[in-house]
């Protein structure tokens, strides 16, 4: 009997063991390896691929600037000149004394200087601009849309609209892009900015 209940014992130990470690082992190796293989094959297919196949193509095309709203989740950012929008902005921008046109041509050394823009738009209208910008590793797309306003006064409004195409949140990467041209605007000859606090 005794020698019965060191054999039932021995097994239940051997398979709380096998339940314990072994199993575990494998489901974590078994995730890995899923994970190493969809990352290879992400890569293989390119991701602009890929999340072409997931969410569509990476520009999300032109924004009206007169009647757009803002998105209800956290995945956009709006900078603004006083006045030139009637929607939320997160970032207030001076005016400029500077032409629309020459003030979009300043816009587009920005982007380029970025390394990761591409302009989108037609190119029929002088003072408005669309570039798909990208994430460094994962090259998520977001589209940057631009409008430079004449105004009565000879100075120039400018709106920058830049939102994401995947996920709800965007860890704060628009704001940060539009800051980033605002700074790249600040430091191009030829372009004026007049204080925000007038």
């Amino acid at each position: 009997m005794d020698d019965e209940l060191e054999t039932m014992e021995c097994s239940m130990a051997g398979l709380q063991r096998e339940r314990g470690g072994f199993p575990t082992r494998r489901i974590l190796l078994g995730v890995a390896a899923a994970a190493g293989v969809a990352a290879a094959g992400f890569f293989a297919i390119g991701p602009r691929r890929f999340w072409r196949f997931v969410a569509g193509p990476a520009d999300q095309g032109p924004v009206d600037f007169a009647t757009f709203s803002r998105r209800s989740v956290p995945n956009d950012a709006l900078a603004s000149s006083k006045g030139a929008s009637t929607q939320p902005v997160d970032l207030i921008l001076p005016t400029y004394r500077t032409s629309p046109i020459a003030l979009m041509g300043a816009l587009d050394d920005a982007a380029r200087s970025s390394g990761r823009a591409e302009r989108v738009d037609d190119g029929t209208e002088p003072a408005y601009r669309r570039y798909v910008f990208r994430s460094r590793v994962f090259e998520f797309p977001d589209t940057l849309d631009a409008r430079a306003v004449g105004r009565p006064d000879g100075e120039t409004s400018l709106i920058l609209y830049s939102r994401s195409q995947l996920g709800r949140g965007d860890f704060g990467s628009n704001r940060a892009r539009l800051e980033a041209i605002v700074r790249a605007l600040g430091r191009s000859p030829g372009v004026e900015a007049v204080s925000t606090r007038r």
